[in-house]
């Protein structure tokens, strides 16, 4: 009888975990951060956020300047609010470093980076539409925020793409 009901309980229990995981959703971004060919090139800063259809804002990631010449620097937290929207909406009620969602400048390239819904930075999002914002702006070059409109938890992929600072910006909802 009691192996019967520890059988039971196991599958119950595997049970409950198949629906969490199933119920749980992935968004996953692509920024592209173009190559420039300038006299002096500097790492963008980077800021990706979502905001819900009240304007509400979730950050994401924020790639800024950490160190300099390998020592941990609070400069180039300075710099943050050149990335003038995110810095209006969200970042200036922000105290830097987030753990999970701050980061070192990206170089050049293709970036993805992955959330899952109800595990940080992203959080438990309501059913709903939402718009991605990435912004970047670089030292001695310019500004660019793109904007990605979404639904959540629809599957699909919707971009959009830059015309300087950045390239093509990708988000992919995968419930």
């Amino acid at each position: 009888m009691r192996s019967r009901w520890l059988v039971a309980s196991s599958f119950a229990a595997m049970s409950l975990m198949s629906i969490n995981t199933a119920v749980a959703g992935d968004l996953t971004v692509s920024v592209e951060v173009p190559s420039l060919d300038v006299a002096e090139y500097h790492k963008p800063y980077v800021a990706i956020w979502i905001e819900n259809e009240k304007g509400e804002s979730t950050n994401l990631a924020v790639w800024y300047q950490l160190e300099e010449r390998g020592q941990k620097s609070e400069k180039g937290e300075e710099w943050l609010k050149d990335m003038r929207q995110w810095w209006r909406r969200i970042g200036r009620e922000t105290d830097m470093p987030v753990d999970g969602v701050s980061g070192a400048t990206r170089a050049p390239g293709k970036q993805v980076v992955s959330f899952t819904e109800g595990k940080a930075p992203l959080g438990k999002l309501a059913k709903g539409n939402y718009v991605l914002m990435v912004e970047a702006a670089r030292e001695v070059g310019g500004r660019e925020l793109v904007k990605v409109p979404f639904s959540w938890p629809a599957a699909g992929e919707q971009s959009a793409k830059g015309s300087k600072e950045l390239g093509e910006v990708k988000v992919t909802v995968a419930p």
